[in-house]
């Protein structure tokens, strides 16, 4: 039950904190209606990470597992912005528009990292705590 609520709890926290930076970024770039795929992709983004850190802390060293799926997805993360943004500078100089695509490629990769580091600390935190035994003595147990 607790690796659910440390789920939930988790869940709660990196959608909001990757909703904060879309939402900042809208705000700083003037962004317009097709803005909206960022929120969702972004809404997207948390719930498959969340499925795949919950997933995690039932492997024989969540610790670990933890560690390793944030990395994977932050670096996932980094290839897909570095490939968009080589997309974009890569078309032909009539037809790419960059001041529009850029904020676009910002808003689909920022609120992903921030989802996956908030998501990171808050799942490795807890998953710390749990091993180490909190309240439990040997002598009490």
């Amino acid at each position: 039950m607790r690796k659910f609520f440390t789920s939930l709890f988790a869940f709660i926290l990196s959608g909001l904190a990757g909703g904060l930076v879309a939402q900042g970024l809208a705000v700083a770039t003037d962004a317009d209606v097709a803005y909206i795929l960022v929120f969702m992709i972004s809404a997207l983004v948390t719930i498959l990470v969340t499925v795949a850190l919950f997933i995690a802390q039932f492997m024989s060293n969540p610790q670990s597992a933890i560690n390793l799926t944030s990395l994977i997805a932050v670096a996932f993360f980094v290839l897909v912005g570095v490939g968009l943004i080589t997309w974009t500078f890569s078309q032909p100089s009539g037809k790419s528009q960059w001041s529009s695509d850029l904020p676009i490629v910002a808003g689909l990769v920022l609120p992903g990292l921030a989802t996956v580091l908030v998501q990171w600390l808050f799942v490795g935190w807890r998953v710390k705590r749990a091993q180490a035994g909190f309240g439990r003595s040997g002598a009490n147990a």
